[in-house]
């Protein structure tokens, strides 16, 4: 897919942006029209918009980010590697400029209409807990998510939390959005630490570690995971030291070992006390493996789907409160590579093994 510049004046909202959009195998140029509607994210990387498709009548978040002419997007790279029930999928992308000649790069996804952050903020401000079977629901998918993108194409998410998740209010189905920091690690390879959202980030970071793994995004996830159960952040640190206290409120003090991201452990964990006495254990227990001081000691995205806290979604006949069906949770592909036979009959319910015959990678 290769697209022409688009003209696109600086201001966003009533804008039509008409792009050309060249298809291979000799097949005939298309024109693609957006009408932006309205702005619906901004942060430090540009903004984001809906807009509408005048073509197709489909609605879509375009994402605009200010582009080095000298540089490609990494950002573009590792999303056009991607393909996933979980993940925030690739429609098109344009560029433009400013009339000071600034070159923006437009980012075409599909459109969810919500985030978990404001989904969470409804409960809390209405005095409310979220329904235990939405925290089932969605930290499943959640981690779904994450194994396919640490597993397949490699991606570490580095900015996991509840802005970057997106939830289709009437399906229920999640997806991981905003992979403008994530990036490919590699191994013996020096990577910022001081990166990831600090509610979230994992203690190796805080440390200042600069060979960390993926299992930065599994601390997020467990930060995430604390969050629904209780209503509100579970470590609101307001700078990198204030954060550590707050985890350490919580964790106890890290061993020297666990400091140095060495095999040893701390099992003295005080979930108990955070949590309100009717919180089931498997929460607890879940919410303990994910926050492990030490990294190699968190369990991987997948182990976390077979945790017993997501058992209820797997039985035969579960359903939404409504009475309609789950979104897709079991049609496990390319994520399952590796994975022990144990895991994946864990993963897999009896009666999801029925409709699917083959789970394996292609």
């Amino acid at each position: 897919m290769s697209t022409s510049d688009a003209n696109v004046n600086d201001s966003v909202t009533g804008h039509i942006i008409s792009t050309t959009i060249g298809r291979k195998n000799g097949k005939p140029k298309q024109t693609r029209t957006y009408l932006a509607e309205r702005i619906v994210g901004t942060g430090s990387f540009g903004i984001v918009f809906l807009a509408k498709c005048v073509e197709t009548g489909e609605l879509v978040a375009i994402k605009k980010v200010l582009q080095d002419r000298k540089g490609k997007s990494r950002e573009l790279r590792l999303m056009r590697m991607m393909d996933h029930p979980n993940v925030i999928s690739l429609k098109d992308r344009f560029f433009s400029t400013t009339s000071e000649d600034e070159l923006f790069l437009n980012l075409v996804m599909e459109y969810v209409p919500e985030s978990m952050h404001r989904v969470s903020k409804f409960y809390s401000n209405t005095n409310r807990s979220m329904p235990l079977i939405f925290v089932k629901l969605y930290m499943h998918q959640i981690f779904r998510g994450l194994a396919y993108i640490h597993t397949v194409p490699g991606v570490c998410h580095r900015d996991l939390k509840p802005q970057n998740i997106l939830v289709d209010p009437l399906t229920h189905q999640v997806k991981i959005c905003d992979f403008g920091s994530a990036k490919v690690l590699v191994k013996g390879e020096a990577n910022l630490s001081h990166i990831c959202s600090l509610f979230y980030r994992a203690p190796e970071l805080i440390f200042g570690a600069t060979e960390y793994t993926t299992s930065i995004d599994i601390w997020s996830a467990g930060c995430v995971l604390a969050e629904l159960l209780l209503g509100k952040p579970l470590f609101p640190g307001d700078n990198a030291v204030d954060q550590l206290v707050e985890i350490i409120k919580v964790l106890g003090t890290p061993s020297q070992e666990e400091v140095c991201s060495s095999n040893s452990n701390n099992n003295d964990f005080k979930f108990p006390q955070i949590f309100h006495q009717s919180m089931p254990p498997e929460a607890i227990d879940l919410t303990s493996r994910l926050l492990q001081y030490s990294p190699t000691h968190r369990c991987t995205a997948l182990e976390a789907c077979a945790h017993p806290f997501f058992d209820e979604l797997r039985e035969p006949n579960a359903q939404l409160p409504d009475g309609r069906p789950f979104p897709p949770l079991f049609n496990f592909k390319q994520e399952l590579s590796g994975a022990s036979p144990e895991l994946i009959d864990k993963l897999i319910p009896d009666h999801a093994k029925l409709q699917h015959t083959h789970f394996g990678g292609t």
